[in-house]
């Protein structure tokens, strides 16, 4: 079986080699970058199943390589690596594609298995598996969604959210994150459903998708609504 393979790209040599060796014993082969300039012809030149990246780098922002990362490819997963308390940066990387972010410091065999079921969760999409919910047709393959027959451009994270809530029922912030992110770990996580949640609603409105709503359960969690 062929091993997935990880980017990894952090400026400190020593982070690199932590988070190489917990993905090496998680079956992954890697390349691993200290730089943007790096990194990008990595990308260019090799199969990345999946990209661990550094947000904060002296030699260019890693937010803004994941917006390069997203214009090569929709479907590469990412996961930020953050400074505690960086919310502005975490929220940035999000509107940017990323699918993840742990916060520094943080358990690298924790890391590891998040990466290890983001991958596993992208390699078992069948050919032929989509989701109806009313009028919403949601492709998971592709990660390509549509209302009306109408394609709705939004990010990969967008769709999974809206996989996520489309059962016609509340979904608890856990599961949501279980769903959309392959983590339980509800630490920060609060706050990367709710940003995510509020730039799916904004580029609902800027679609102008009429009948489709995500409704706020305070204390219980999100369903998403849909008028015929």
């Amino acid at each position: 079986m062929t091993k997935p393979v990880a980017l990894i790209v952090d400026d400190e040599k020593q982070m690199t080699s932590i988070v190489s060796f917990a993905l090496e014993v998680q079956g992954f082969d890697f390349h691993t970058a200290h730089n943007v300039a790096d990194a990008w012809r990595i990308l260019n030149t090799y199969s990345i199943d999946i990209v661990v990246l550094d947000v904060m780098m002296p030699s260019g922002s890693g937010i803004d390589l994941t917006h390069r990362i997203r214009t090569l490819s929709s479907s590469i997963p990412i996961i930020l690596l953050t400074a505690l308390g960086a919310e502005k940066d975490r929220i940035a990387g999000l509107e940017a594609g990323a699918d993840d972010y742990v916060t520094k410091p943080f358990s690298p065999r924790e890391l590891a298995l998040r990466a290890q079921a983001i991958v596993r969760r992208s390699n078992s999409r069948s050919d032929h598996d989509f989701v109806e919910y009313g009028s919403l047709l949601i492709d998971r393959t592709r990660l390509a969604a549509s209302w009306k027959g109408r394609h709705l451009d939004l990010s990969d994270t967008e769709v999974r959210l809206l996989l996520a809530l489309s059962g016609g029922y509340i979904v608890s912030q856990r599961e949501i994150l279980n769903r959309a992110w392959a983590t339980t770990e509800i630490v920060g996580g609060r706050e990367m459903v709710k940003t995510t949640i509020y730039r799916l609603r904004r580029q609902l409105a800027n679609l102008e998708v009429e009948g489709l709503e995500i409704e706020s359960h305070r204390g219980l969690g999100y369903s998403l609504n849909v008028e015929e």
